[in-house]
């Protein structure tokens, strides 16, 4: 049995040239391809996904995508107000529970939206908490701070996409 479980557990080496993995790198606009029209709900949209996670950002990058948002990420909630001044988001979509930094502040999602309400030009923009923080207590602290919803992880799309639509005051499809 014991060699059964050496064999079966031998990596498997992959084969070399156009096969390998494309890096993700967050923070960075997402790339439509040259000339692609944005469709769906969220046509003409500019949405801030921001959490540390980038399989969680890529995620909601490419079902963002394909409801027409244009998407923009951020792994730190430092740098929120920061990137919402340049991309100018019409919303934004805010995980709460972020690593520590090393010295200075520490920041959660909480802390990034009071410091947004701080900017006259982004005090208005709607912030959407997703968080695998799922509690009451959690909920009713993002509600205080100015979120417009909150979900837990994981999230089901259909019921996101509503209310990031509702607090967008477009349809919803």
């Amino acid at each position: 049995m014991l060699t059964w479980f050496k064999t079966a557990l031998k990596p498997r080496v992959s084969p070399p040239g156009p096969m390998e993995p494309q890096p993700f790198v967050a923070n960075s606009q997402s790339a439509l391809p040259e000339g692609a029209q944005l469709a769906g709900p969220g046509k003409s949209r500019r949405v801030l996904v921001v959490d540390d996670n980038v399989v969680i950002l890529k995620a909601f990058e490419l079902k963002l995508q394909a409801s027409g948002f244009t998407v923009f990420t951020a792994t730190d909630p430092a740098t929120v107000a920061g990137t919402a001044q340049k991309v100018k988001p019409d919303l934004i979509l805010l995980d709460i529970n972020f690593p520590p930094t090393v010295g200075g502040m520490e920041w959660s999602g909480l802390t990034a939206i009071q410091w947004l309400r701080r900017f006259p030009e982004l005090a208005a923009i709607p912030v959407i908490v997703i968080s695998g923080a799922d509690s009451a207590a959690c909920k009713n602290k993002a509600l205080a701070a100015g979120a417009k919803a909150f979900f837990p992880k994981p999230v089901f799309y259909q019921d996101l996409l509503s209310a990031m639509l509702a607090a967008l005051d477009l349809p919803r499809a």
